[in-house]
């Protein structure tokens, strides 16, 4: 029998050239059923958190239109006051974790959900927004974007950052407000690559 060369063989991807299928087990365990524990979750505001109570929800989007099942989202904000807690004692004081993170594979619809407040500003002229990170397979370096909200947009027009985004381009930033059954949600899909993508930062 002759020898295959390694060129011939196919030994399948290599955990180096496949980035993303060990974020699920290894950030947001729980959530995918593994036996230990995750130190952050979809729940950022817990009880006492200033601010209205709102659900951030939305999809990862990959070129061909597509919801992508095994992303990782990671979200940090302020609170309804535009503050962030400084240490863990001040976070569970304040009933506000800052922080949150969750995969997109557990959602029948391969939808991210956070439960949090929405921000204040942090500073005169700055627009409400949460910072939005993606991890996703493929990806050597994280994404990082900003989300932004509809019903702000007096604050949005002033904002230096949102402004530097070229003016097409803006929407893709803005998540927009639903109301269903006295609960507020605000919706937006992250478009990775095609026509509507998102626009990233570079941090």
């Amino acid at each position: 029998m002759p020898l295959m060369t390694a060129q011939e063989a196919d030994f399948g991807q290599t955990p180096s050239q496949t980035v993303g299928p060990y974020f699920a087990y290894g950030l947001t365990a729980t959530q995918y059923g593994y036996d230990f524990d995750q130190p952050f979750d979809a729940v950022v505001a817990l009880d006492g958190a200033a601010g209205q109570r709102i659900r951030l929800e939305g999809r990862v989007i990959d070129g061909d239109g597509n919801a992508i099942g095994d992303a990782l989202v990671e979200i940090s904000q302020p609170d309804g006051e535009g503050r962030y807690p400084q240490t863990p004692e001040e976070a569970r004081a304040l009933g506000f974790r800052a922080f949150g993170r969750v995969g997109t594979g557990t959602d029948a619809q391969n939808r991210f959900v956070f439960h949090t407040v929405k921000p204040g500003a942090q500073a005169p002229g700055e627009a409400p927004h949460i910072n939005l990170i993606v991890l996703m397979r493929g990806l050597l370096l994280h994404a990082f974007t900003r989300v932004y909200f509809s019903d702000e947009a007096e604050a949005n027009a002033k904002d230096a950052v949102l402004q530097s985004v070229p003016a097409e381009r803006r929407h893709t930033l803005i998540a927009e407000r639903v109301e269903q059954g006295g609960a507020v949600s605000y919706r937006i899909d992250i478009h990775m690559q095609g026509a509507d993508e998102t626009a990233f930062f570079d941090v």
